[in-house]
């Protein structure tokens, strides 16, 4: 079936959805869905493994539509979704596809907007109902959404929303589902989690799987700029002006980033609005509403809130921050590149993060193009040519007598000629982009740096080739050692930036979360990160247990970041974070001659002393800041210094033979 079926008139779809499909210019199914509405229309319970922007949406949404009972009072279909923007664009998306069914009633239930209103909604009466675990639950728990009657129940994007935490919440819903009802999980990659889930609650699941098929990464040009030169938000403010953009997400980590860097482009003149989890759900709507509207152009947001955003207007993801994982990259970058269109994505990555990028390419198979930033003077004509673009139209709009009136004028009183006049003007009304710019670009500067670079890295290699003829072709120690060498030259460089304070500025805060809940090591520092604001830097040594973890953070902290830790959540569980005494976690050492790569390094193979069995067992240590672990303990320090400081029990350095 999946072979043949080329249009979605041969699929046993009602003539209310073709006639939809028809009007919406839909004429032939993705792989996905010439492969799962089939097996969907004989209600089996079914898995289906692919990837965002492959059209799944519909997937699952036809078949619903399709045996939609219209004189059945209570839910006929639960989907549920990650996110609230997620559970939005769903709804929205079945209401378009059953447009043509009258009478036809999806509700959107999540939390952030008026229970009592939702509540009013399920009592009159609804068809389909897509939302969120946590509100799912909630109105269940208050008699208020019947499952009695449910026929249909889907997951979409089931590891994102276990990953969030939702495993207790999507269990206990699915506990309530009828015997009888069809199960469907769709989920771009299968951790165990999502397998526990399918092997207790799907009954011989019919396999789907298309993830192979990364439509969304085929359909989106891809590039990144090593960050150099400039700052970001000048190169930012550079690729918005010379690149070709309809609507763009810059996608970004933090909330305060979003609004940080949304008011200075909004300042520059750029129209843009940030996205992110503390703004109301409302406020967030209408934002969402301005985007597809043209009423702004650029959307500064971080991921969760973009999940499941779909906008045709959207011809550009920019990566400011370099996402965590792949699965975050793959999110982003297909909020363009829908439904058949092209888009771009273009990400910003320092040298330090260039390892993250060529794991990117390696699991979605595909190759991003290095790009330049464009020099001032491009960006200079860029914005001479908008604006004499903005000119012609006006011209063609607008009468301008009135003004020539002002010109004659004003060149009367203040004794100018007309040219030298309207120059004023032009001067004036460039405001923070300049039409022309004095002195040398710096970009210049870096470009130049990075082409000495490499002419010298190409000496080094040809020396090293020679070297290695003699020696029988034998791989030198920078081979072995695989990126170490660009490794070091990033920290060389970014030394001076790294944290100037002693060890008597943490703290060592206990955070009520653990193993037992989930959570792992990228958790905490993702949440520290998004939630704070910290850059990696100053998270310190993490040591995770079975029902809580220790991370170090600076003494120094303000205010805001303090009382915002307060409120911290990881994987839906408070952490309540208090500040504990005691060496629970060696101090961070600052780097000296003679230890090289100051800090701690534990859990690792530096950890070497009696403890290890036990930790092993019961915790797990992780420094976040491992270019500034301490090696000294086996094979970085051979002066002996470590040897003085290492306690007893520690056992002796290895030495390379």
């Amino acid at each position: 079936m999946q072979e043949t079926v080329t249009e979605f008139r041969q699929l046993k779809l009602a003539d209310t959805l073709l006639s939809a499909l028809d009007s919406m210019g839909f004429v032939a199914p993705t792989p996905i869905q010439a492969a799962a509405i089939p097996l969907l229309l004989t209600g089996t319970d079914a898995l289906g493994k692919a990837q965002t922007g492959t059209g799944k949406t519909a997937a699952f949404s036809l078949p619903v539509l399709n045996k939609v009972d219209l004189s059945q009072h209570k839910p006929q279909a639960i989907v549920m979704a990650p996110t609230r923007e997620l559970a939005i664009q769903v709804a929205a998306e079945i209401k378009v596809l059953g447009q043509n069914i009258k009478g036809l009633k999806v509700l959107e239930i999540y939390g952030g907007a008026s229970i009592v209103d939702q509540m009013r909604a399920l009592k009159n009466g609804t068809h389909i109902v897509v939302g969120t675990p946590g509100r799912v639950k909630d109105l269940i728990t208050r008699k208020q959404l019947h499952l009695d009657e449910v026929s249909t129940f889907v997951l979409d994007e089931a590891d994102e929303m276990l990953k969030m935490g939702f495993v207790d919440d999507v269990t206990w819903i699915m506990e309530q589902a009828p015997e009888t009802a069809q199960r469907v999980l769709f989920s771009a990659t299968m951790p165990p989690i999502v397998k526990e889930i399918v092997d207790r609650f799907l009954r011989d699941p019919a396999r789907i799987d298309v993830a192979g098929e990364n439509r969304t990464v085929a359909q989106v040009s891809q590039q990144f700029w090593i960050v150099k030169g400039v700052e970001k938000d000048e190169a930012m403010s550079r690729l918005l002006e010379t690149e070709n953009t309809d609507a763009s997400i810059v996608f970004v980590r933090t909330r305060q980033d979003t609004e940080r860097l949304a008011d200075w482009l909004s300042a520059r003149g750029f129209k843009a609005a940030a996205l992110h989890g503390d703004i109301p759900q409302s406020l967030r709507e209408r934002t969402v509403d301005h985007i597809k509207r043209g009423v702004i152009d650029i959307l500064v947001a971080t991921d969760v809130v973009a999940r499941g955003l779909d906008v045709a207007r959207i011809t550009h993801v920019f990566n400011y921050d370099i996402p965590f994982d792949v699965e975050s990259y793959i999110h982003r970058i297909g909020r363009t590149g829908r439904a058949g269109r092209e888009g771009k994505a273009i990400l910003l990555v320092r040298t330090n993060q260039i390892r993250m990028l060529r794991t990117i390419e390696r699991v979605t198979k595909s190759r991003m193009e290095e790009i330049q930033l464009p020099l001032r003077d491009l960006v200079a004509a860029s914005r001479l040519n908008k604006l004499g673009e903005e000119l012609v139209a006006q011209k063609e709009q607008t009468s301008v007598e009135a003004f020539v009136e002002l010109i004659e004028k004003l060149q009367v009183s203040i004794d100018v000629d007309a040219a030298t006049l309207a120059a004023m003007l032009l001067q004036r009304q460039q405001g923070n982009r300049p039409l022309f710019y004095k002195g040398p670009d710096p970009m210049l500067a870096a470009i130049e740096r990075e082409s000495q670079r490499r002419e010298r890295r190409g000496d080094r290699d040809d020396r090293g080739s020679d070297r290695g003829e003699r020696r029988g072709d034998r791989p030198d120690r920078g081979e072995r050692r695989g990126d170490r060498p660009e490794r070091g030259g990033e920290r060389g460089g970014d030394r001076g930036e790294r944290r100037t304070f002693n060890s008597a500025d943490w703290d060592t805060y206990q955070l009520q979360v653990g193993r037992e809940q989930g959570v792992q090591v990228k958790d905490i520092v993702g949440a520290i990160a998004n939630e704070l604001g910290l850059s990696k830097e100053f998270i310190g040594a993490i040591k995770l247990a079975p029902s809580h973890t220790f991370v170090q953070l600076p003494k120094k902290m303000t205010a805001e970041v303090t009382a915002q830790l307060q409120k911290l959540r990881i994987r839906q569980n408070d952490v309540k974070a208090v500040v504990v005494e005691g060496e629970v976690l060696r101090e961070h050492r600052p780097r000296t001659a003679g230890n090289r790569d100051g800090g701690e390094r534990t859990g690792h193979r530096g950890s070497r002393d009696s403890n290890r069995g036990g930790e092993r067992g019961g915790e797990r240590r992780f420094d976040r800041n491992r270019g500034n672990d301490t090696r000294g303990g086996y094979r970085g320090n051979r002066d002996g210094a470590a040897a003085a400081a290492r306690p007893a029990g520690d056992r002796k350095p290895r030495t390379d033979a």
